[in-house]
C-alpha cells in the first residue's frame, strides 16, 4: 500500500532551521574574546559638551601609558609587566593578561586636544575629552512671516 503524498511547499525555505541554529551559535560566540583582545575594559559617555573615558588600568605603572587624541580618535597604548617572583609553572590558573596593548576608541565627536585631561586613582584611568567649539549643537532661531 502507498501511504499519504504530501506536496511540497515551495514556499518554505527547506534550510530555515539551519539557518536558525547558524544565528544562535553565531549568538553564542558573538561576545567571546581572549582577555588580551579586551585589555583594558573602558567605559565611554559623553553630555553635549564633552566626553569621558573611564579605563580599567590595575597593575599598570600610569607612566607607561600612552594617549593620544586625533581627530574622533582616542588612541591608549601600555603594558602590564608580569607579576615578579611568580614562577611560570606555579600557576594553576592564568586569567590577567600581561605585556602590550593598544585600545583605540572613536569618539562621538571631535575634541579639543589641547584641553583634554586624564587622571589616575586606584587603578582606573579617567579621561575628560572636551569638545570641539565648532561641533558642539546650536539653536537656531526661526524667522515667522
Amino acid at each position: 500500500m502507498i501511504g499519504n503524498i504530501t506536496r511540497w511547499d515551495w514556499t518554505q525555505d527547506p534550510f530555515q532551521d539551519l539557518y536558525r541554529l547558524q544565528r544562535e551559535v553565531n549568538r553564542l560566540f558573538s561576545d567571546y574574546a581572549e582577555p588580551a583582545e579586551r585589555f583594558p575594559a573602558l567605559n565611554l559617555s559623553s553630555t553635549d559638551d564633552r566626553a569621558e573615558v573611564a579605563v580599567e588600568l590595575p597593575g599598570v605603572d600610569p607612566k607607561s601609558v600612552d594617549l593620544s587624541v586625533v581627530g574622533h580618535v582616542l588612541t591608549l597604548q601600555g603594558e602590564r609587566a608580569d607579576e615578579a617572583g611568580v614562577a611560570a609553572e606555579a600557576y594553576h590558573r592564568r586569567e590577567r593578561a600581561t605585556g602590550k596593548f593598544v585600545r583605540t576608541v572613536r569618539l562621538p565627536f571631535e575634541v579639543e586636544a589641547d584641553r583634554v585631561q586624564a587622571r589616575y586613582e586606584h587603578g582606573v584611568l579617567r579621561v575628560t575629552l572636551p569638545r570641539k567649539e565648532s561641533t558642539k549643537p546650536r539653536r537656531i532661531a526661526i524667522a515667522a512671516e
